[in-house]
């Protein structure tokens, strides 16, 4: 299978601003039957951008933007071959929760709670609710845990901001993708499981019944079980990940990966739209709508304004 991604993303300024400093955090990775054939990234002002690995193997692009500008525009457009992944099992072993203990000797960035996956006493309510205990084997508990989180909280777009608590999505019973990654990242450290925040895009068929936004990027985990290695599960959408999830980056939490992430010098509010399509790679290509993500935010002399630190990652 072979995908073509187009990421677009808009800042506009409501006075002119200069000095801007920018990471991007958009090409995905090759890996596990994933491979990223090409990447290009488009810049309007131009820019030279370099790249580095940060120590999670992501690829971070970074570029400074010197002159006044009142508007910047950002192109991320890949092609990604997908291989078919292998059917993962209904269940484990139930000696695998001993496995689980070894590896988790060696994960301890994705067992400790992390800035948007600190335990409250709503997330211990939770897992009372939903029975988030060691029980069974890992495989059964996380497709429970999965689907129960599909089905208790409802999916409503912007309905939380990019750096909300996950308090808000538990207290309201809603939120987007990324709010549900948090939720089950919470749940399952809590339980000795290492798990990580992925961020990254979510190809639609048209028969399938996806709530995720089909015009914004995508967020899921991976709990680290024995025998498979990293397991992807997507509560959003009550899926275990397959050959439609292309993966981008991964972190402890969203804090770790969002996509764009920056400060200009200036005083000016700003505006940030957003436009993701994900398609078949011998698909036509077609013109991006840009959807409103924040609107005209206040940003004051070498402070950054909240959008242009970090873009609202998913829907």
């Amino acid at each position: 299978m072979y995908y073509s991604v187009r990421h677009m993303t808009r800042f506009r300024y409501s006075a002119p601003i200069s000095q801007s400093v920018m990471e991007l955090r958009m090409e995905p990775r090759s890996e596990k039957g994933q491979r990223c054939l090409n990447f290009q990234l488009a810049l309007n002002p131009h820019a030279r951008a370099m790249n580095y690995r940060d120590y999670l193997g992501n690829i971070v692009h970074h570029f400074d933007i010197p002159g006044q500008h009142r508007q910047l525009v950002i192109v991320a457009e890949s092609t990604i071959e997908m291989k078919e992944w292998p059917e993962l099992p209904d269940s484990l072993p139930a000696d695998a929760w001993d496995a689980i203990d070894q590896l988790a000797r060696g994960e301890y960035d994705m067992l400790l709670p992390s800035k948007y996956t600190e335990p409250t006493p709503l997330l211990e309510a939770l897992a009372v609710e939903l029975n988030a205990v060691r029980r069974d084997d890992p495989m059964t508990l996380l497709r429970e845990l999965n689907a129960a989180i599909y089905h208790t909280f409802d999916y409503e777009p912007q309905s939380t901001e990019v750096d909300s608590p996950i308090d808000d999505a538990l207290q309201a019973r809603q939120g987007v993708c990324q709010d549900f990654a948090h939720i089950m990242l919470a749940l399952l450290r809590r339980l000795g499981i290492p798990c990580r925040y992925v961020s990254g895009y979510l190809f639609h068929y048209q028969d399938k019944a996806d709530r995720s936004a089909q015009d914004a990027s995508h967020a899921w985990i991976e709990a680290l079980l024995p025998d498979l290695g990293w397991v992807g599960f997507d509560p959003t959408n009550n899926l275990l990940c397959s050959d439609r999830h292309i993966r981008v980056a991964i972190g402890r939490d969203y804090s770790d990966v969002p996509p764009t992430q920056g400060v200009f010098k200036g005083e000016a509010e700003s505006e940030l739209s957003v436009g993701v399509r994900v398609a078949l790679a011998d698909e036509p290509q077609v013109e991006l709508t840009l959807q409103p993500v924040a609107q005209w935010i206040s940003g004051s002399e070498g402070s950054p304004s909240l959008d242009e630190q970090q873009e609202s990652q998913q829907q």
